[in-house]
């Protein structure tokens, strides 16, 4: 899952080292978690509306009311889904992997679920960490809605050409300036971003496809844009060449529509492993997939 690499000692500007809590008997913890993110307002905490990170922070003050915030690797939106979120926090409370796993998951409401547990070293950040994100974009091809996707994939009612969506994947794998695919809420000055995987792919069902982005960083909406533009281009909506003219002239008129939220997951986050932790051997270090 983790790749453990060699790094180089900490200056006290390394965001890493600025969160380290300072407490000597603080412990870290890093837990995998998965989400139907339907009914909440989005990962990050919000005032009077409900979010998984609220929940999750809930969850753990109940269960140690000192431990540290939580620092995770993505905020994702209203609406999206996660299979492996990466989110650590500090704790002095003692409890090996498997009682955290099973004590967060008595507090948290039934579409939160922590699945893994890791001990880490104090003042880990998975968002400094994280090396590369995995995401999962579900289309429903159905002219009927079926209530069994409702939440979970973008049902699109109208005739689609799949050949024309995979013939585009490939103009935006590699590093480009994505400065057109991004929502209008994104002021960041630097859009050159890598996608390592943009790839098509069937599912059991022939009614439902889904597109798998993967790449080391991404902007807001990015990949709800690249998804809601590929349909686009497959209804003739959008010319074919739209994708790879956009990269050139950087404006966002020139793609589709944002896909819905709904049928985005957050699928997998790949994370460099501190050189100072041990090999996960046992249930003490890493509590396994539950069976």
């Amino acid at each position: 899952m983790a790749e453990r690499v060699t790094t180089a000692p900490r200056e006290p500007s390394d965001p890493l080292a600025a969160s380290a809590p300072t407490s000597p008997r603080a412990r870290g913890v890093l837990l995998e978690v998965a989400y139907r993110g339907t009914r909440y307002s989005g990962f990050a905490a919000q005032r009077d509306v409900p979010t998984i990170e609220g929940e999750l922070s809930r969850a753990l003050r109940v269960i140690d009311p000192t431990a540290s915030s939580l620092r995770f690797a993505s905020r994702t939106d209203a609406g999206v889904h996660a299979d492996g979120n990466i989110v650590s926090f500090d704790a002095e409370l003692a409890l090996p992997p498997r009682g955290w796993l099973q004590t967060l998951n008595r507090e948290l409401p039934d579409d939160i679920a922590v699945r893994r547990v890791r001990a880490m070293p104090p003042g880990f950040n998975p968002r400094f960490a994280s090396r590369s994100k995995r995401y999962r974009y579900s289309i429903l091809l159905d002219k009927v809605r079926d209530p069994a996707w409702a939440d979970r994939a973008w049902r699109v009612g109208y005739e689609v050409r799949l050949d024309a969506l995979e013939a585009e994947c490939g103009s935006v794998l590699g590093t480009h300036d994505f400065a057109a695919f991004r929502g209008a809420g994104d002021l960041r000055e630097n859009t050159v971003r890598t996608l390592t995987r943009v790839e098509l792919v069937r599912t059991g069902d022939p009614r439902v496809v889904q597109l798998v982005v993967e790449g080391s960083a991404f902007l807001y909406n990015m990949v709800r844009i690249v998804a809601g533009s590929l349909v686009d281009v497959g209804r003739a909506h959008l010319a074919r060449g739209g994708l790879a003219r956009a990269l050139i002239t950087k404006d966002r008129r020139d793609l589709g529509q944002t896909a819905p939220a709904h049928g985005l997951c957050l699928e997998h986050v790949d994370y460099i492993l501190p050189d100072d932790v041990p090999a996960a051997t046992s249930e003490r270090d890493i509590t396994p997939w539950p069976s």
